[in-house]
């Protein structure tokens, strides 16, 4: 096999996995790259993800063009009728006949008898292409939103019912940016501007945010992979995640329970925070992940994190009044992070979230037994939904007089810092 083809059925195999058995996508980019070893991965991450970003769109032109059976379709060809319609579409790198041509090679190996249709399918396109139906025709702007920007229709239709049609559009032309890199520096190693000429010196640039003192953007090349990250330098993380640590003010020699803990990104931001002075009980349901946190705290040399199974919409009583600080970052739809983790982007949102909603709550209630008089609570997410965000906390604090909220921030991602996420921080007086 080309190192060509290597490359692009990295990704065929990837996608797979994704749409077919919804898989995240990071994750199984990673392993399919582990196991295949193509030669240009930065490569293989851009076809996946320019594919993931524009699904719907992609879809709506096929349609037109595959002349029956398009919802028939199964998932290898249509998954390389998108990949092919992407490549010409979008990546300025690959010369159209390239697209069409790798495309069907692959076709032969993995659908066979489907090779003719997505060859004429695709040169259809590259003749057609001015004469096909644009989705601007479309008068329901639910579903003309849904293919324009590549989100679930329920999305569309939360967004403009909680935001109104102008700012939900915008919201949704901001999820298709790329993200950039934002990572937490650990200042108990070092101090952001030595990290920045540290990085500086192996060609990666460090650009400071306002939003957070310890926040640095970076753009370059392998910069997981370079000598500061394994020495526990820095960490990637979100700018809303971490302003919300900022917000909650872990001190050195407190006690913080953080509730819904994996991937480990809050916990450790609080450990940094803390000077690695106190104690964290950093809860998961699920065991690996926890195995993670701490595989994670050994790289950045912290040591008070224990990780402890539970969970969390059930209180553990031999916690009652024991914390400080509680971290209650809750499993949420996600939709302030389509542009990180585009898969989501297809999945309903059923009811407006309302039965996660009551979850959320659940878990909340509990969290907030562990906390001392004086100690502060977080609850915060990654979505820019108000019936899992606002609504979560108006109902807990209608139920719970003694706490007083300290600063509640919904970030939206057509605005700085381009995150989507909710934080509330409460004391308990």
């Amino acid at each position: 096999m080309s190192k060509t083809d290597v490359n692009r059925s990295t990704a065929y195999y990837a996608l797979l996995r994704i749409t077919r058995d919804q898989a995240y996508a990071n994750l199984e980019l990673n392993n399919q790259i582990d196991r295949n070893r193509p030669d240009a991965p930065a490569f293989v991450r851009e076809l996946v993800y320019t594919v993931l970003r524009n699904r719907n769109y992609l879809d709506f032109l096929l349609a037109q063009m595959v002349s029956r059976g398009f919802q028939k379709l199964r998932p290898q060809p249509l998954t390389l009728l998108r990949m092919g319609l992407a490549q010409i579409l979008y990546m300025d790198s690959v010369p159209d006949h390239a697209a069409v041509n790798e495309t069907v090679r692959l076709a032969r190996k993995h659908c066979v008898h489907q090779a003719g249709m997505i060859n004429g399918v695709l040169r259809t396109y590259l003749r057609q292409a001015d004469t096909l139906r644009k989705p601007d025709s479309i008068r329901d702007m639910e579903e003309r939103l849904s293919i324009c920007y590549s989100v679930d229709r329920s999305i569309a239709a939360l967004w403009i019912d909680q935001y109104g049609p102008q700012k939900a559009e915008s919201m949704m032309q901001a999820c298709h940016r790329l993200p950039p890199l934002t990572v937490r520096v650990n200042t108990t190693r070092i101090e952001p501007a030595e990290l920045s000429e540290r990085l500086a010196a192996q060609h990666i640039q460090a650009a400071a945010k306002a939003l957070s003192p310890r926040l640095l953007e970076l753009s370059g090349r392998d910069i997981l992979d370079s000598t500061e990250y394994r020495e526990g330098l820095f960490s990637p993380q979100g700018t809303g995640s971490l302003m919300a640590i900022d917000a909650l003010g872990a001190s050195p020699g407190d006690t913080l329970i953080d509730v819904c803990a994996a991937p480990g990104g809050k916990s450790l931001a609080a450990a940094e925070s803390m000077g690695n002075k106190g104690r964290i009980l950093a809860m998961d349901l699920y065991e690996n992940k926890l195995r993670e946190i701490q595989r994670q705290s050994g790289r950045l040399g912290l040591s008070i994190i224990e990780t402890v199974v539970h969970d969390g919409t059930k209180a553990i009583e031999a916690f009652a009044g024991t914390a400080d600080k509680v971290i209650c970052d809750v499993p949420c739809s996600g939709l302030g992070v389509l542009r990180k983790k585009p898969e989501i982007r297809y999945r309903a949102v059923e009811n407006q979230g309302r039965a996660l909603a009551e979850k959320q709550l659940a878990i909340l209630e509990a969290a907030s037994t562990y906390l001392k008089p004086g100690g502060t609570l977080l609850y915060s997410t990654c979505t820019v939904n108000r019936v899992e965000n606002q609504e979560v906390t108006k109902a807990f604090l209608k139920e719970h007089s003694s706490f007083r909220v300290l600063r509640e921030e919904q970030l939206l991602p057509d605005e700085e810092p381009e995150d989507g996420f909710y934080y509330c921080t409460m004391r308990l007086e």
